[in-house]
């Protein structure tokens, strides 16, 4: 508008510059939505792979355990035994 009321070549230059700002600034925004977007994809795939690696975890927990103690059983025949 000021080039239109002004019509010299620094407001028309002026013009120019503000729309090219208002235009790369738009750019920027919709850059940084995609940008959100993805790191929005990537924290819900790590967040997918933390429960996996936990339960992968919790079931390794109860592998590493010592195994219960079970009662010797001689080997051989015993004529003592009852069985």
């Amino acid at each position: 508008m000021a080039a239109n009321v002004l019509s010299s070549s620094e407001a028309i230059k002026m013009i120019v510059y503000i729309v090219r700002a208002f235009v790369k600034q738009c750019g920027q925004m919709l850059a940084n939505t995609a940008i959100l977007k993805r790191l929005a994809e990537i924290d819900k795939t790590l967040m997918e792979h933390d429960q996996a690696a936990s339960d992968i975890y919790q079931k390794l927990l109860l592998l590493l355990q010592p195994p219960a103690e079970q009662p010797n059983r001689r080997l051989g025949f015993h004529p003592d035994d009852d069985a």
